[in-house]
């Protein structure tokens, strides 16, 4: 054995030096340079039984601790909460989720959860150990080309080919991972690299720019084409506003106002973007092509930190007019102009960018312009408000709950929960009953089971992180549960304080909705393949198998008080919550 500092402990140093209080991931024998220098260091290692579970925990700990940053730095930008990450209480707040995986297969493993990180726009740093590079002509097992594997899904993807160029990569990788649009970066790490003595330092990592207050001339004509009070305004928040922080929020209620518009969540809208309870608020957009293309009929649409407003599958009917008038803005150059042309292009911070136009349009329209066009509000918000109050209430004369049922008895008794959900097909029940605040709630934006569970563990470890945590509410449907189960695991090793609601129908209910809507027809005329948990699985057993305590609710009126005491108890509880379709 020998005590030289090697690639592997300036890596652990760089960690340490940037902030990162915890690495998550699946070792294998090319991690054992860093599990070596991890035991030797302050960092916590949280040990994930599937790559995608180790991936999928980082990226719900990043998107919990971006809320953290945020909250610190409207605090005077550092970090005002406990001691359990052992940094002082005036370190910066780091939001950045590390993962470390096991080359070729560990990596493709992960490359769900990775995906739907990219998409989440949550910062992670993965890394994964490669063999070395004077031994892979022999093209051992478990190698492959890790870079192009990850690169789809990351916003920089490299290998560390020499210790030398390691301070400046893991440095580039941090800013890369932090500066918006955020997203994951992708690092392979060599056996031999990592063994290879240095004398080097980590870099500082410096500043992080946002995305900026955005092109004037853009913003200019963004405001003359919102002018003309003939005209009716509509605001599609996307997650690209809650990502930039409470005050981009804040502000897009302030143009909203301004503009006298009524507002919108995009399709699959992941985080709170706007309050909910606002008047000017009406609805999310659901992803039903004629319900959105009747939604998005308006004469003028700003689009403000949108990425997935579209269907799920390929619509007819065209969701945005020609004749419409599309604003865009973004912090992402990608994503203005994507699916509708732009007739006004802001890429910048959606705060700052939503704050400004708010500036113009207060001195441009008048107030009866505004009371014209918010009378106009009132009239569509009260058509769509009935459709929108009954999403989840289900008739069928069946002893199991509604989702709305689920959904109320947990806002009965959580409110101020933070929530991190894959309900599937229960979650516009509860976004449609739950008025959530800023901060308190994240869906899976990508799509792909299998990200919620894993990530409402990360985000009960980042809760843990802070002087007064709050209460981490898993709402997890039983078809992702069943996805990744091993995860409570985790959850129960490191006595994560996280309570699990499944909302449980036994059946993938999305894919006979989908089947029902690409084929026509009523239920009866279909043979679902695939598609049905029979017989079920014992859901609690299995949770109480990994560690945790699991409890099947088949009473409607047990749910509250069965909530209420998995709240109360320390560690990671499961409630298995029969539901119907």
């Amino acid at each position: 054995m020998t005590d030289e500092y090697t690639g592997a402990d300036l890596f652990v140093d760089a960690l340490e030096q940037y902030g990162v209080s915890n690495v998550f991931g699946n070792p294998g024998t090319t991690e054992l340079p860093v599990m070596k220098a991890l035991g030797d260091s302050d960092l916590e290692y949280v040990l994930g039984l599937h790559e995608d579970v180790a991936v999928g925990m980082a990226a719900g700990y990043a998107s919990t601790r971006r809320y953290h940053a945020d909250r610190a730095e409207r605090d005077g930008g550092v970090e005002r909460d406990g001691d359990d990450d052992g940094r002082e209480d005036d370190d910066p707040v780091m939001p950045v989720g590390v993962v470390n995986l096991h080359v070729a297969p560990g990596l493709a493993h992960g490359l769900g959860n990775l995906y739907g990180a990219s998409v989440a726009g949550a910062p992670l740093v993965v890394t994964a150990g490669n063999h070395s590079t004077d031994f892979r002509h022999e093209e051992p097992i478990l190698s492959g080309d890790l870079v192009d594997m990850a690169d789809e899904f990351a916003k920089w993807s490299a290998e560390v080919g020499d210790v030398s160029a390691l301070p400046t990569m893991l440095r580039r990788a941090f800013r890369v991972a932090l500066t918006p649009p955020t997203g994951p970066v992708f690092l392979a790490l060599p056996l031999d690299v990592m063994m290879t003595a240095t004398d080097a330092d980590p870099e500082r990592l410096g500043e992080i720019p946002d995305a900026g207050r955005g092109d004037p001339t853009q913003i200019e004509r963004a405001a003359e084409l919102l002018t003309d009070p003939s005209e009716d305004v509509a605001l599609v928040v996307g997650d690209g506003v809650a990502r930039s922080g409470v005050d981009a929020v804040e502000a897009a209620v302030e143009f909203a106002e301004s503009a006298g518009a009524r507002v919108h969540g995009e399709i699959l809208a992941c985080e709170v973007d706007f309050p909910t309870g606002h008047d000017q608020w009406v609805s999310y957009i659901p992803p039903d092509e004629d319900l959105a293309s009747t939604l998005l009929g308006v004469d003028n649409l700003v689009f403000a930190g949108c990425s997935t407003n579209t269907t799920l599958t390929r619509h007819e009917r065209e969701l945005v007019s020609t004749d419409t008038t599309c604003v865009h803005v973004s912090d992402d150059a990608w994503q203005v102009g994507k699916n509708q042309p732009a007739d006004a292009a802001v890429v910048g911070d959606p705060g700052r960018v939503l704050s400004e136009l708010a500036d113009h349009l207060r001195e441009r329209l008048s107030d009866e312009d505004r009371d014209e066009r918010l009378e106009r509000v009132g009239t569509v918000k009260q058509m769509v408000e009935s459709q929108m109050a009954a999403m989840g209430e289900d008739k069928a004369d069946d002893p199991r709950a509604s989702k709305a049922q689920l959904v109320d008895a947990m806002h009965d008794v959580a409110p101020d929960a933070y929530v991190v959900d894959e309900g599937v097909t229960a979650k516009y029940a509860m976004l449609t009953r739950w008025p959530f605040e800023p901060e308190q709630y994240v869906s899976n934006k990508g799509g792909g089971l299998g990200y919620g569970l894993p990530a409402s563990v990360g985000a009960g470890i980042a809760e843990s992180q802070t002087d007064d945590p709050r209460d981490v509410v898993g709402f997890i449907g039983d078809g992702s549960y069943l996805y990744y189960p091993q995860t409570l695991y985790s959850a129960a090793r490191y006595d994560v304080d996280l309570t699990v609601v499944i909302p449980d129908n036994r059946n993938y209910r999305i894919l006979k909705d989908n089947a029902l809507d690409l084929f026509g027809g009523d239920e009866d005329d279909y043979e679902f393949v695939g598609m049905d948990f029979e017989p079920p699985v014992d859901i609690p057993a299995n949770a109480e198998s990994h560690g945790a305590r699991g409890r099947l609710v088949e009473d409607p009126d047990e749910i509250g008080s069965a909530l209420a005491e998995a709240l109360d108890r320390d560690g990671p509880d499961v409630l298995d919550v029969l539901v119907h379709d």
